[in-house]
């Protein structure tokens, strides 16, 4: 029975797939949970993201995270990207981009009944080359809310903020994600 189940949520996920242009994830993405790194414990992670565009493809490659459990249910965060500008037309730049550092605290935490719910201020500061498009020029920030709630097998969590930018050419935007996964057992999760 749970191979039939696994085999019509991957043909689900194939014919979903297609009809999906913009996908966000978990961390290093837009979606997050509200587990913040337990105290006196770290992560480090190393992805590249690009964002492409009819003009221009811009490139973290590669970029450094770090998530520092502090103090209980408060994390610390830093993204250090080196970033790789590539226009259409003219010459290529790459250098330090933009640092993100935040603080996830976790202010609910789950009961049986209670999702654990935190926020997850994150601040982008202006230390990339604006000039040579390696950076924003100014400060901006993004204002989430994350929540998350297990039953057995189960997990899901999401949420969403504003993200609140004034520099040239930027917008504020609204932003969520939700995810929804059953783990099968220690080696697959879907």
């Amino acid at each position: 029975m749970q191979i039939n189940f696994i085999i019509r949520l991957f043909v689900l996920i194939l014919c979903i797939i297609p009809l999906k242009h913009n996908a966000f994830a978990g961390p290093p993405f837009l979606t997050d949970d509200p587990v913040p790194v337990e105290y006196k414990h770290w992560e480090f992670y190393l992805f590249s993201t690009m964002d492409k565009t009819n003009a221009e493809n811009n490139l973290q490659l590669p970029a450094i995270e770090i998530n520092i459990g502090a103090i209980p249910n408060v994390q610390l965060h830093f993204v250090i990207p080196h970033m790789i500008h590539i226009p259409n037309d003219g010459a290529r730049t790459n250098g330090l981009g933009d640092i993100e550092t935040g603080i996830k605290y976790r202010f609910i935490e789950e009961t049986e009944h209670r999702p654990q719910i935190a926020i997850f201020p994150l601040f982008e500061l202006p230390t990339g080359n604006e000039n040579r498009n390696l950076g924003n020029g100014r400060l901006w920030v993004k204002l989430p809310i994350w929540l998350q709630k297990s039953w057995g097998d189960w997990t899901t969590y999401g949420g969403g903020g504003y993200a609140i930018n004034s520099a040239p050419l930027m917008k504020n935007f609204l932003y969520a994600g939700w995810l929804l996964q059953r783990e099968f057992n220690q080696k697959v999760t879907l």
